[in-house]
């Protein structure tokens, strides 16, 4: 389903795009049906991600169509696909492909090493640059070639959470995380993350914290600054 006409009279809301529905109801599914693993933390994450995400869905909010944006990376986005669709992340995948042409693309910050530019973007399905609008939640994919490390980050007042579709990938070289599988980073964690040689690597996230911080994150990508710079990002990763 393609959405160009942002006319009042016709403003769409959530009911009206199916496709958005089934996305938002896989990430529903990853959130009630996973494991916590036993962590008191990834628990009480996992709630908060669904109690906002159910809240949003029953609200009908407003769906802002966004021109389609790909980014290098991109190119590698339909073997991402066909990976997810050969494991247990299959559903997410598929709904995935199903709005792949109303994603957007992008980078979030404002500088940028020119290798990362070439492997990395992420699209934003719901949250205050929408599509799918609101202020208490930010969901969407992030996507790394091959063989990509992304630098020393952090995120500020914001929590977050990524589960695996596709590919594997590292963050601080503690462990090696396959499809499905989920990890928390809790407000101002530091994090660098790492990717497989051999296949690209897409991960779903999940975004909770204050309205105004959601609007305005200010990543900082602080692996790569000079002395006394850092770049500041609006976007994950």
């Amino acid at each position: 389903m393609h959405m160009t006409d942002t006319s009042p009279s016709t403003q769409l809301r959530l009911r009206d795009c199916p496709n958005w529905t089934y996305l938002l109801r896989e990430f529903d599914v990853l959130y009630r049906n996973g494991t916590a693993g036993g962590s008191p933390s990834i628990r009480s994450h996992r709630k908060r991600v669904r109690d906002r995400l159910s809240a949003c869905v029953a609200a009908n909010p407003a769906v802002l169509p966004r021109p389609h944006e790909a980014k290098p990376v991109t190119a590698h986005f339909a073997r991402a696909l066909d990976l997810g669709e050969r494991s247990a992340m299959q559903g997410m995948a598929r709904a995935l492909r199903e709005v792949r042409d109303d994603l957007t693309w992008e980078y979030g910050y404002d500088k940028l090493p020119k290798v990362l530019a070439q492997k990395y973007a992420y699209c934003e399905v719901l949250g205050p640059k929408g599509p799918v609008q609101s202020d208490t939640l930010i969901l969407g994919f992030v996507l790394f070639a091959p063989a990509t490390t992304y630098p020393q980050h952090s995120h500020q007042e914001i929590e977050e959470s990524y589960i695996s579709v596709a590919g594997a990938w590292s963050e601080n070289d503690t462990a090696v995380y396959a499809p499905g599988s989920l990890i928390l980073n809790r407000p101002g964690d530091e994090h660098r993350i790492t990717t497989g040689e051999l296949d690209p690597c897409l991960l779903a996230y999940a975004w909770t914290g204050s309205a105004g911080r959601l609007a305005e994150p200010m990543m900082k990508l602080t692996g790569t600054r000079k002395a006394g710079e850092t770049a500041k990002s609006q976007g994950p990763y």
